[in-house]
């Protein structure tokens, strides 16, 4: 289980692409590669399932500036440098 707070480093665990949930890009856009950098900016829960932790992550773009806020579940996050530099890899 990931355990983290505000301000904790994050890496995308896969690639995350817009479900929707951003009107301001298209549908299926990517949002963060697989070991993309990010920052946890907000924790909650998700409102139909109080059980299911959310984060709220801010990854970097390719220009090294972050982007805007994307909620993520746990399992699509690792901690881990060392396994994001390993994801980098495979994704090119």
């Amino acid at each position: 289980m990931l355990y983290c707070e505000i301000g904790d480093i994050v890496f995308c665990k896969e690639a995350l692409f817009n479900d929707g949930g951003i009107p301001d890009l298209p549908e299926d856009a990517l949002l963060a590669r697989a070991g993309t950098r990010g920052v946890i900016v907000q924790t909650g829960v998700i409102e139909a399932d109080e059980r299911q932790a959310i984060f709220l992550v801010r990854f970097e773009g390719e220009d090294g500036l972050l982007g805007g806020p994307v909620g993520c579940l746990p399992d699509e996050l690792i901690q881990s440098e060392a396994e994001a530099a390993i994801l980098r890899q495979q994704a090119v």
